[in-house]
């Protein structure tokens, strides 16, 4: 009698869990989350399209399928087929796969009356790495502010962006390539359907991302697809604008095709039949291109804005101090005014003179500063000035401008804020990085940069209590951008003469 007591109880109590175990109810199902130690509702792994596998391979992303009875959204799915490139990603993901198209979802709200701010982030990573599952992209910190926030997986390298011409061919928009991207936008038709359940306002939600995650963000505000979709959007560090532009749809096919004829692939078939694994190590040191595919991007991005079709919301974007070190301009020469002189005129030529005009340098400390930043804005900070400055230009909201300096671990080393250095302060995850020993300094820089992107989810401005007065920029008046910083303040953008003759000397081909 007893051990049938003990056993009544253990039933009794996994009855109570499953009863308390929150469940929502999608367009395609009955999914059913886990309750955080917070509080907080969050549902894992969550299929938003059906497995881009066999025949879907390379095909735009079909809408997901339907299940019987309840399924299980406790754990994260599958990454994107990736190698291991970058240390400073940490997954917590169910190993990797082609089937991959899942997101994840993180809520403070008990019912679907709610209709709370929504959040949804995309990656960073070359589009070649990441995973919605890193601790720095969790969102419990930020449904902890009372925003619904959600992470997206998308495909990657080879999986996500080849173009060839039998893939253009069979496709029904007579288009190839930019399948991560139209991952992305098929994650956004979910959320519109889907997120209202989970207590969320799809006539609220912004879009976010850093590195190819702004990317991201630039060519989704940029996309006729996605018009309607998010009524917001922040870039951290990187968009498909000036030297990071799409390659044309011709130049993306003729890369894919002589990358299959190259491996030995003589049709589509032979290319379909490969393992994703024989795929991926073909493919270890080939990069395959956004491109301007004609259909999620019909034009050039850069074309785009500059006619005004882009959406028109308000922007929060930004760079970080030291995107690029200074050894990329000056190699393994000391850092004096000789060398870096040389260095430029080597990369510029007879325009070396006028780069040195704007990005000038008269002793060994000057030198690495100014290099870092020739560095910082060859690499990414331009494309990013570029994706602001035309939004301000054509896309008739607010935007609004920032420049991180916040130095992780030693100061006296540190160059300054390196790439994708303020995501885990953005998104009030530092406690999921465990490399640096934070200070109260850092959780007073988190709670600044995550109080601005809180309050302009919520409101599509982010100013807000107890938090320095951040200007819009407009039209032609003098630009002001946010220093984020132990001590934020709000000052006059230094860097225009730089982006100006950048922009001056930036050749972009016109797409055939």
């Amino acid at each position: 009698m007893k051990i049938f007591k003990s056993l009544l109880l253990v039933l009794i109590g996994f009855g109570a869990y499953a009863q308390d175990a929150p469940q929502v109810k999608t367009s395609n199902g009955i999914l059913q989350g886990v309750v955080e130690t917070s509080g907080i509702h969050s549902f894992k792994g969550v299929p938003f399209a059906q497995p881009p596998v066999g025949n879907l391979r390379w095909r735009e992303p079909q809408a997901p399928q339907n299940w019987q009875g309840v399924r299980k959204a406790d754990h994260f799915g599958p990454q994107a087929m990736q190698r291991a490139i970058y240390s400073d990603m940490i997954f917590r993901s169910d190993g990797k796969s082609e089937d991959c198209l899942y997101l994840n979802v993180w809520t403070p709200a008990k019912s679907s009356k709610e209709k709370l701010p929504v959040l949804v982030y995309f990656y960073g990573g070359g589009f070649i790495a990441g995973d919605g599952s890193e601790g720095r992209y969790d969102g419990e910190s930020m449904a902890k502010k009372g925003i619904v926030a959600i992470t997206v997986n998308y495909r990657l390298g080879i999986f996500g962006f080849l173009a060839h011409p039998e893939l253009t061919k069979e496709s029904p928009y007579q288009a190839s390539g930019n399948y991560g991207l139209l991952d992305q936008h098929a994650a956004l038709l979910w959320v519109q359907k889907n997120i209202a359940a989970f207590g969320g306002d799809p006539n609220q939600v912004t879009i976010a991302g850093e590195s190819a995650g702004s990317m991201s963000v630039s060519a989704q505000v940029a996309s006729p697809l996605s018009k309607g979709l998010f009524a917001r959007a922040i870039g951290e560090s990187g968009a498909l604008l000036a030297n990071l532009s799409p390659v044309s749809h011709t130049d993306a096919e003729q890369f894919g095709a002589a990358f299959a004829s190259n491996i030995g692939a003589k049709s589509l078939a032979d290319l379909r039949n490969l393992s994703a694994d024989t795929l991926l190590a073909l493919t270890a040191n080939t990069r395959f291109p956004s491109t301007v595919d004609g259909y999620l991007l019909p034009q050039l991005p850069a074309k785009i804005f500059e006619e005004g079709k882009q959406m028109h919301i308000p922007l929060l974007a930004g760079w970080n101090s030291a995107e690029g070190d200074y050894h990329s301009i000056l190699g393994k020469d000391e850092p004096t005014p000789e060398a870096y002189k040389n260095a430029v005129q080597k990369l510029y030529g007879n325009k070396a003179n006028q780069v040195l005009e704007v990005y000038p340098a008269t002793n060994n400390d000057e030198v690495k500063q100014v290099a870092t930043e020739l560095a910082s804005d060859r690499f990414i900070a331009f494309a990013t000035w570029k994706f602001a400055h035309m939004q301000s230009q054509t896309g008739g909201k607010p935007v609004y401008l920032y420049y991180y300096t916040r130095k992780r671990g030693d100061p006296e080393k540190a160059s300054g804020a390196v790439h994708s250095a303020e995501i885990e302060y953005a998104l009030g995850n530092l406690q999921y990085n465990k490399t640096y020993n934070w200070t109260a300094d850092d959780f007073k820089v988190a709670e600044t940069l995550q109080g601005y992107f809180v309050n302009f989810i919520k409101t599509g401005n982010p100013d807000g209590s107890g938090l320095p007065n951040w200007n819009a920029l407009k039209g032609n008046m003098p630009r002001q951008v946010m220093v984020i910083d132990v001590n934020s303040h709000l000052q006059p953008e230094k860097s225009a003469k730089r982006y100006s003759l950048l922009d001056d000397m930036s050749n972009q081909k016109p797409v055939k």
